[in-house]
């Protein structure tokens, strides 16, 4: 009885150190800890468009659309516009302002639009901003408002003295509290 009593503690214990032992292996190493982040949500864009289209205004659009779905949701192209000057396929930037010009407007071709918040750059990068310290008399022209005595204007103040912020623009003859108002969305001073 004896040997019966002392052969199941062995077979008992030795089925303990068994179990012990494959827990032991089985076990996951220590490692580093991973932070896991949530996937980062792909917000829609704002936009502003306007000019030769059917219904400019500002557009909610889903993340990474072009500028050809900013057209559509504007309507399409009005029958004078001219789609050649601007890179429909290009994608949109949040906040970006696209200006499809028409047929005869002042500003014929895309190298004419560099550094203007009209149109696409011959890069095919959206511009949005217009540098009052560096743009050309044409450019001035096309912000809102602004015809050719006022765009000479705006060239010799800056000449005297540099824009630092765009509220200065006010400070230009001809440019009032209205003005500054339309073109506000288009001026930079430079970074």
């Amino acid at each position: 009885m004896m040997s019966k009593i002392k052969d199941l503690l062995i077979g008992v214990l030795f089925g303990l150190l068994s179990a012990g032992l494959i827990l032991l292996v089985s076990r996951p190493k220590p490692g580093r800890a991973v932070l896991l982040r949530p996937a980062p949500t792909l917000r829609p864009v704002v936009i502003n468009i306007d000019g030769a289209v059917i219904s400019p205004g500002v557009y909610t659009l889903p993340f990474q659309s072009r500028v050809m779905d900013a057209v559509k949701a504007a309507g399409g192209l009005a029958e004078n516009a001219s789609p050649g000057s601007v890179n429909l396929a290009a994608e949109l930037e949040d906040g970006s302002h696209i200006y499809i010009p028409a047929r005869n407007s002042s500003l014929e071709s895309p190298a004419e639009m560099v550094g203007s918040a009209i149109g696409l750059a011959v890069s095919g990068e959206l511009i949005s901003m217009i540098n009052i310290n560096q743009a050309s008399l044409e450019v001035l022209i096309g912000l809102p408002g602004i015809g050719p005595v006022t765009a000479e204007k705006i060239i010799s103040y800056r000449e005297e003295q540099l824009f630092t912020r765009i509220e200065e623009i006010q400070k230009v003859p001809g440019i009032g509290p209205a003005t500054y108002e339309q073109i506000k969305i288009y001026l930079t001073v430079g970074e």
